[in-house]
């Protein structure tokens, strides 16, 4: 029982820690692990913000050939589900709520095969966090020709995309480099998070130290530290409780006082021996 106390007070502690990640993936057509039954024309993948211009986007067929073209924006479209993303304000962490999605528009030049195709995407979101993942769903329809002279894409992710990938991934560093933009600022949708310089912002390292000042962090684990202890407490206090169902134990019936049981037995009156019975002659 305290174990399990602990567990779930360790899991409580896991589950408080916000998430600071911006520009998510949200919505996508097809849908994650769906099933195609036709020939689309692209695919499409909703971020809660404007796809950095910079972003790379693929399509690869089951046998891991591409078909996708160059990406286009299009209307920013209702999310079926609203996506909860967490910003620093002041020092504590504030979360927030996104309802529109913004797409990053794949087309597919043609579906030469039936099975698992993959599409991947990789950008930088507006507080210059590395975004990035994949989604697979299932093609069942007609299979297509390729466009004449068609050629399969061979291009790379943007260099600023891979610094941008290998400087999330190492460990801060002890001394402090400014990074300079690697294009002029691009403005965003997102009015909170200002610009995007196409590395990463400067404002990363700040909101860092502002969540180590803050004292969120000490009411994160003080809280299930108390539910703990409590647990723990009445988990002793039950089991040294009496069972309501237990038999009393047998008492023993006092003697006279000061007399043990083997004196009260040598006082005891002796019946008197019982006569001859005289013979009749």
């Amino acid at each position: 029982m305290i174990l399990a106390a602990l567990v779930s007070g360790a899991a409580m502690t896991t589950m408080s820690s916000p998430a600071a990640a911006h520009g998510q993936l949200g919505m996508s057509i097809p849908a994650k692990d769906s099933t195609v039954k036709a020939p689309m024309e692209s695919v499409l993948l909703y971020f809660t913000e404007p796809p950095a211009p910079n972003s790379y986007f693929t399509v690869t067929t089951p046998s891991g050939v591409r078909v996708d073209r160059q990406w286009l924006t299009d209307e920013p479209k209702r999310l079926d589900e609203p996506v909860r993303e967490d910003h620093l304000i002041d020092g504590v962490w504030e979360p927030k709520l996104y309802h529109t999605g913004y797409p990053a528009k794949i087309p597919v030049a043609y579906w030469p095969e039936q099975g698992v195709y993959t599409a991947k995407y990789m950008t930088i979101a507006s507080d210059g966090e590395h975004v990035q993942g994949q989604l697979r769903f299932t093609y069942k329809g007609e299979m297509t020709a390729a466009p004449k002279g068609w050629q399969a894409p061979a291009n790379q992710p943007d260099a600023s995309l891979l610094a941008a990938d290998t400087s999330a991934a190492a460990p801060p560093a002890g001394t402090s480099t400014s990074a300079s933009p690697s294009a002029g600022c691009t403005p965003r949708g997102v009015p909170e998070t200002g610009c995007d310089t196409g590395g990463p912002s400067p404002a990363v390292g700040a909101q860092a130290a502002a969540q180590d000042d803050s004292g969120t962090g000490v009411l994160v684990w003080l809280i299930p530290a108390v539910l703990v202890v409590g647990t723990g407490f009445m988990v002793v206090r039950a089991a040294r409780r009496p069972s309501p169902g237990g038999a009393a134990p047998a008492r023993r019936t006092p003697g006279p006082p000061g007399r043990s049981p083997l004196a009260q037995r040598m006082d005891a009156p002796r019946k008197a021996p019982r006569g001859k019975t005289a013979k009749r002659r």
